[in-house]
């Protein structure tokens, strides 16, 4: 066998046999590398099946493409350290291909994680809780991942001799490239500040109910530069960042979505309010939103032409307060017009009076 291979190797040139043998001993350290990650994932993947959660599915999911493409690459290494040609051909590339693996494999870790914690956010009880947790693993997992990029093609572009080059002389003249970058890259550093303050110090969550510059929605996504809010006619609000940091805004589910709200009724002056109160706690007991925490009619104005009184109650959920109220506003009317008719406002006119007067001209 020995005298075989000798034989035909010395029909190659030199050259053309280191060839062949390079390409052969990659070609198989590829394979058995392949091999081995499709039975490690295999592997990974029946263990995670017996978890109740989808976190463990969702990691090995996102794991399974950058290491694959890392194991083979791993194979391809362990095959030049056996085999000079490769190894020469390897070491013109493995400065290039080594950063991006790391950082795609850092990407994908970064995301996959991300993605299991806001599922297991999600499933939470705490209504709050979630939100703020959510907010915080949308932010920080953004700030991750820009983080891993900017490294990854920092590493790329130094394995490159020119742009290595041109690094050292704007390094020899940092004076005025030190401040042309850093007035470029203000509003980028602001913006990530702000970002990171966000996580921290969380004035708005993912899920709030907000009012900025009169529009009231839902926050839909929070980015390191902006926010995104969904009102209720399905308009999406880009606000900047930084407008929750520096400027006031509402936040009506800051803690909790337990909300107090009003309806106002605008009637008669002569019209008794005790039966309207009456009416109004009867109907709220009917009422599956009412969370029985606040029931109050009050008489807030009282003009000449007209008596205000306000209805408050409460509810577990801005969206059942929402139904509630109107609920309420719906019936109390209707419950006038039909036992209280003369409660309702209506223009008199003094028709005896006016009589009178044209009677004396």
């Amino acid at each position: 066998m020995r005298e075989t291979i000798d034989s035909l190797a010395a029909k190659f040139e030199p050259w053309a046999w280191d060839l062949i043998v390079a390409v052969t001993a990659g070609v198989l350290g590829v394979a058995l590398a392949l091999l081995a990650h499709r039975v490690l994932f295999d592997l990974l993947r029946r263990l995670a099946s017996h978890n109740n959660t989808e976190s463990d599915d969702i990691i090995v999911e996102s794991m399974e493409r950058p290491t694959r493409w890392a194991m083979g690459t791993l194979g391809l290494v362990l095959a030049a350290r056996e085999t000079p040609a490769l190894q020469m051909a390897w070491e013109r590339f493995a400065g290039l291909v080594m950063p991006v693996l790391l950082g795609w494999i850092a990407f994908s870790l970064v995301k996959g994680f991300a993605r299991a914690m806001t599922l297991h956010a999600q499933a939470s009880v705490d209504l709050a809780a979630a939100r703020s947790r959510q907010t915080r693993i949308a932010i920080l997992s953004r700030t991750a991942l820009l983080v891993i990029v900017i490294v990854t093609v920092g590493l790329v572009l130094l394995d490159i001799p020119g742009v290595r080059d041109i690094g050292t002389t704007l390094l020899a003249s940092a004076g005025l490239a030190a401040l042309a970058v850093g007035a470029a890259a203000q509003p980028a550093l602001k913006s990530l500040i702000a970002g990171l303050q966000m996580a921290i110090t969380e004035p708005v969550r993912i899920g709030d109910l907000v009012v900025v510059d009169g529009h009231t929605g839902r926050v839909e996504e929070i980015r390191m530069s902006f926010a995104t809010v969904r009102t209720w006619d399905e308009r999406v609000i880009i606000v900047p960042t930084s407008r929750f940091l520096e400027q006031s805004f509402e936040n009506w589910s800051r803690k909790s979505e337990m909300l107090t709200g009003p309806v106002f009724l605008h009637l008669d002056p002569a019209t008794e309010v005790e039966p309207i109160r009456a009416e109004f706690l009867r109907f709220l007991e009917t009422r599956e939103e009412w969370d029985h925490r606040t029931a109050a009619l009050l008489m807030t104005e009282a003009h000449p032409e007209s008596i205000e009184l306000r209805l408050g109650m409460s509810a577990a959920t801005i969206g059942d307060l929402w139904g509630l109220r109107c609920a309420v506003r719906e019936h109390m009317i209707d419950w006038l017009r039909r036992e209280m008719p003369d409660a309702l406002i209506r223009h008199r006119l003094e028709v005896e009076a006016a009589n009178a007067r044209v009677a004396q001209t």
